[in-house]
């Protein structure tokens, strides 16, 4: 029998039979070979577009409408008109819009507006501040309470007190209805396989979405208002928990299940006195993600009629009146930051109580107890006096920070215009133009096939069919030209995106001390809502598309670094520590080794990059950015336009599918 022959590497060691398939290298080889097909494909594509430009391009005036369009009007009319005699809206959607409203009245009459007896709310200011503070410091410690008290006597001091805490009662009125759903769906995913494959692709479709896409439809059957903005807002914020609290409940070690079953416990038993206590950190975590989505959406809501600091930005957003704007986005922040601090003060403050050696601890229950009495006098003082009732003062911070604001963007425009406009200029004109006019300028049948062909090479056939589908829905809803457009706003600031993140994600994941830097602030950003990052760089570049592009840059880079730092950091180190050894340098260390080792965590990074970046870019429809984000606001503002901007809105849906299905397909290609 022939020998085998068995090769070995430099040190010695068998690799195995020299004729054997070196997978590395077979991988190495699809990648040139996918590479190739898309260089094909592009190559083609150009050839063809200097050929076709300008034809069968679906192009589609501003006020110009559809059959569809024109049929979406109807079906609005028609529901308009029979609101209140449609069995399905009598005693259904009107039900649920009755029942929402009155929640979100009674706690807006709580903490914000004038009830029908009272010419103020029933707790006023000082009420509200001290049972912030002591709701804080219960859940969390007496640092998460001072930032609390300090975050809403700053609202106060902004002149914005009734702003903020109509947009912190229709948050929590959000939250509340979404976690009634979202625990115990959640749970329910947990516990049975079924449930959650079942579950998943609706949490992911849900969370792929952007939060413009689910202000149109629930307009139609809840009419515009706070009852169909916390509507949204539940549904919106709903899907975080689900996830987490199903992830924490599959979590629990199975041997700690196991014993509970061997002493008996019944199934209800095992759920209340095992699962829930030792996921509960994790759940806390759901409820805080749950928080700062609710946040985001409740201020983007403003445009369907939410009450609060939203309205505010986006009235400044569409004067251009910068200080406005950023006064109530610094308010947004703010408050941001207090939710997300004491969500997660509360995950963490049974276990940081266990490794404390704080002699106070032991007189924590009779604190609580002062603490409790000094509230109720507190409230009892703000429903009583006017004093306690109504911020005093006339907002003098707020004035003075917003004519900052003004002053800061008149300097910028005046001194700095000449290095803005350059590199708006360059990027715009070097960059965007002309990719613009590549998707919007080519026929719409060789975009979508150019389209399929790169889903079917990065994704394979299935993501390829999706793309397919996906396209012919897209030049249905009559607005192929915006989306395009949308879709060259997307895929440069993609591009942009991942320049950061690889920059930063390599160094975080190259230096832990770098990474103990920058970590804090990549979360604090990735806690702001989309709103918050428009106003800086409206000042800088004016309403531009580039301002879009830069906001959803700022916007998805955080999430972006973190991901590709983690993938950098998981590349074992025993294979750098081999390639130092072989005399590699730093430079080739991260381009030949960790870098295409972590090639799974750049496409997830990708993936994730281009649904912030989708949801940002159409919310820049505000400043300037058009397409697709212009028309969902448009059909808003305009009646007539109505059914072109829920065109628009599944237009966006199309996009995020689209993109969401090749990239989570190529990520699993990558990892395979």
């Amino acid at each position: 029998m022939a020998a085998v022959m068995e090769k070995t590497d430099g040190l010695g060691k068998v690799d195995g039979p020299a004729n054997a398939p070196d997978p590395a290298s077979a991988a190495a080889g699809r990648r040139v070979g996918r590479g190739m097909a898309v260089a094909a494909i592009l190559l083609l594509w150009l050839v063809l577009f200097a050929v076709l430009r300008g034809k069968q391009t679906l192009t589609l005036a501003a006020a110009d409408l559809t059959d569809l369009h024109r049929w979406f009007n109807d079906v609005n009319d028609s529901i308009g008109a029979n609101r209140n005699s449609n069995p399905l809206f009598l005693y259904f959607f009107n039900e649920i819009r009755l029942v929402i409203d009155t929640l979100v009245t009674f706690v807006q009459e709580l903490i914000s507006q004038a009830s029908a007896d009272r010419p103020l709310p029933q707790i006023g200011w000082l009420g509200v501040v001290g049972i912030a503070g002591y709701v804080s410091w219960a859940v969390g410690n007496w640092r998460v309470a001072l930032l609390t008290v300090a975050g809403f006597t700053f609202f106060g001091l902004q002149g914005l007190w009734q702003e903020s805490m109509d947009t912190l009662a229709l948050t929590l009125s959000a939250v509340l209805v979404a976690l009634l759903f979202a625990i115990p769906l959640g749970v329910w995913a947990g516990l049975s396989d079924r449930v959650n494959r079942i579950m998943t692709p609706f949490l992911d479709f849900m969370q792929t979405m952007p939060t413009f896409v689910y202000l149109a439809p629930l307009t139609l059957f809840f009419l515009i208002g706070g009852a169909s903005a916390t509507i949204a807002t539940v549904i919106y914020a709903a899907p975080p928990a689900i996830r987490i609290t199903a992830h924490a409940i599959r979590s629990v070690p199975e041997t700690t299940v196991e014993a509970a079953d061997s002493l008996g416990a019944t199934r209800r038993q095992s759920l209340l006195k095992v699962l829930l206590p030792m996921s509960k950190r994790t759940v806390v975590m759901g409820v805080n993600q749950s928080i700062m989505a609710a946040l985001a959406m409740v201020t983007i809501a403003a445009l369907i009629g939410a009450p609060g600091l939203g309205r505010t930005v986006v009235q400044a957003l569409q004067s251009l009146d910068v200080g406005t704007a950023f006064n109530a986005g610094l308010s947004i922040v703010v408050m941001a930051i207090v939710l997300d601090r004491v969500t997660t003060a509360a995950s963490t403050r049974a276990e940081a109580a266990r490794s404390s050696k704080n002699r106070f601890l032991a007189w924590r229950r009779p604190l609580l107890g002062a603490g409790a009495v000094v509230t109720a006098v507190l409230v009892y003082m703000s429903h009583t006096y006017v004093w306690a009732a109504e911020f005093p003062g006339e907002g003098g911070a707020g004035s003075s920070i917003a004519s900052a604001a003004d002053t800061t963007a008149t300097w910028v425009q005046d001194e700095l215009s000449g290095l803005t406009n350059a590199v708006r200029d360059t990027l715009t004109n070097g960059l965007l133009n002309p990719f613009q006019s590549l998707l919007t300028d080519s026929p719409w049948w060789l975009v979508g096939a150019v389209l399929i062909a790169l889903g079917v090479v990065f994704g394979g056939w299935r993501a390829g069919l999706t793309t397919a589908v996906c396209v012919g829905l897209l030049v249905g809803t009559g607005v192929w030209s915006d989306g395009m457009t949308t879709m060259a706003l997307t895929l440069v600031a993609t591009v942009l995106v991942m320049l950061v993140g690889v920059f930063f994600g390599v160094w975080m994941g190259r230096s832990a001390l770098v990474d103990r830097l920058l970590r804090p602030t990549l979360d604090a950003a990735q806690v702001m809502p989309p709103f918050v990052y428009l106003v800086p760089f409206l000042a800088l570049f004016g309403p531009t598309r580039f301002t879009a592009i830069v906001a959803a840059v700022v916007y998805a880079a955080p999430v972006a670094v973190k991901i590709i730092a983690d993938g950098v950091r998981n590349v074992p180190a025993t294979t750098v520590e081999a390639a130092t050894a072989a005399g590699c340098s730093s430079w080739q260390i991260i381009t030949k080794v960790q870098l295409p080792m972590a090639r799974g965590a750049l496409t997830l990074a990708t993936n994730q990059g281009l649904i912030y970046v989708l949801s940002m870019v159409v919310v820049g429809g505000l400043v300037g950015a058009g397409a697709l984000g212009y028309d969902v606001v448009a059909g808003f503002s305009q009646g007539q336009l109505y059914g072109k901007g829920l065109a628009a809105g599944l237009a966006i849906v199309l996009l995020g599918v689209m993109f969401d299905r090749i990239t989570q397909a190529a990520a699993r290609r990558a990892g395979a």
